[in-house]
């Protein structure tokens, strides 16, 4: 495999684990605690911290094969990530300005590749 496919992926995938960090921080904003800190100091919380640790990491490993350039278009499918992984696991619409949305940002992502 190419290098720069293979560390396309990686930074694909460090995208995604952030998305899915996004999603469990969300859930987490919509349980109600007896005290504050509680809202900021539990599991939840603490591991998906830890899961945008890890998409760093992705992302710093990637930056040292894929230029500098790429990183932004990569980035951007985190909006469709998050889109998919709210309506499976958070049961939100995907309304028809969202769907055109997420489309231009996939042309966009195959228009750049080209």
């Amino acid at each position: 495999m190419n290098e720069k496919i293979l560390f396309s992926l990686i930074f694909l995938f460090g995208v995604f684990i952030s998305s899915v960090s996004q999603i469990i921080l969300k859930k987490s904003a919509n349980k109600t605690y007896d005290h504050w800190i509680k809202e900021y100091l539990n599991p939840r919380v603490i591991f998906a911290y830890i899961i945008f640790f890890g998409a760093t990491l992705c992302s710093v490993w990637a930056y040292t094969v894929i230029p500098l350039s790429l990183g932004p278009i990569l980035e951007s499918s985190g909006y469709i990530f998050v889109a998919f992984l709210s309506w499976l696991f958070l049961k939100e619409k995907i309304n028809k300005q969202k769907l055109i949305g997420l489309s231009i940002i996939i042309l966009g992502i195959i228009i750049y590749s080209i």
